[in-house]
């Protein structure tokens, strides 16, 4: 490479790493940077430019963090295991060859391609308890018989997990299909040529295949189940007594609510930090299963 062709890149590279310096590196900094200052907002009299890790000592010996973080590992688990389960069928079904699969591909994807706010007020719509179709479907348009959905802790959480699974297994299916679609048709049809069974031609061919695929797809759906936010303030606002209550939500109303701009600082760069590791750990495991594959 020349010194003017490295120049030339440079100049196409430029406007993209400004755009992410901007909005992805100076954020990052910035909010480290609070994260180790006590600023209060409206409050500058009691502000402290430096108070070293003492945000980090409160969030560790905070129960209501500690719940929020039980919670957000709840939905995370939860999500990622069924989205990945629905995501790997419905690319099992749409790999298949049939009339219409175009269209049918443009139909799953409809859900994800929804804006989140946008379908989770749909879902609050649905699980409402005074005019929710949900409602309706099981006790009609009788007055004085409804179940409180959103209003019961337990079935609240569950109602944005069954929410975010609806939305993002389309998702899903798609880095799944991209993994199915890169499979040699040869090694089926001698399978079938030697006697294997479909479940034996799944479980030798197509698993070991698609396994790269698969743990991209669990990469980008556990950092985005873990940074969640959107979903839980439209549906429930973190409700009811916390239930629903997650990391980013429990950041934000520290830090907008309450006013504690270093404390919800420490809370977001706590959730950056375990997404970091999570995305080194799973881009390990995506390079020693394609390493494996390939051998």
């Amino acid at each position: 490479m020349t010194r003017s062709d490295l120049r030339f890149y440079l100049v196409l590279l430029t406007p993209a790493l400004l755009v992410l310096f901007l909005f992805i590196v100076a954020p990052i900094f910035n909010s480290i940077v609070l994260s180790f200052q006590r600023d209060i907002m409206g409050l500058p009299q009691l502000r402290d430019s430096f108070i070293g890790l003492k945000n980090y000592q409160e969030l560790l010996s905070d129960p209501t963090a500690f719940n929020s973080a039980r919670i957000s590992a709840i939905f995370v688990g939860a999500t990622t295991f069924f989205e990945l389960l629905l995501g790997l069928f419905i690319a099992l079904l749409i790999n298949y060859r049939f009339p219409a699969r175009g269209a049918i591909r443009a139909l799953v994807l409809i859900p994800w391609a929804i804006p989140t706010v946008v379908s989770a007020q749909m879902w609050r719509f649905l699980f409402n308890d005074a005019y929710g179709l949900i409602n309706y479907a099981l006790f009609g348009s009788e007055t004085g018989r409804y179940i409180p959905w959103l209003a019961i802790p337990g079935v609240a959480l569950a109602a944005i997990i069954v929410a975010d699974i609806w939305k993002t297994s389309s998702f899903a299916a798609l880095l799944i299909l991209a993994g199915l679609q890169v499979i040699p048709e040869e090694l089926y049809q001698a399978a079938k040529v030697d006697g294997a069974s479909a479940w034996n031609r799944f479980r030798h061919i197509t698993w070991p295949l698609i396994r790269p695929a698969l743990l991209v797809a669990l990469l980008f759906r556990t950092i985005d189940a873990l940074r969640v936010f959107d979903l839980a303030f439209v549906m429930t606002q973190g409700g009811p007594a916390d239930a629903t209550n997650v990391m980013q939500l429990y950041g934000y109303k520290k830090m907008f609510v309450e006013g504690w701009i270093g404390y919800g600082s420490a809370v977001a760069v706590s959730i950056f930090l375990a997404a970091l590791i999570l995305a080194v750990l799973y881009i390990r495991m995506v390079g020693r299963r394609m390493l494996e594959t390939r051998l």
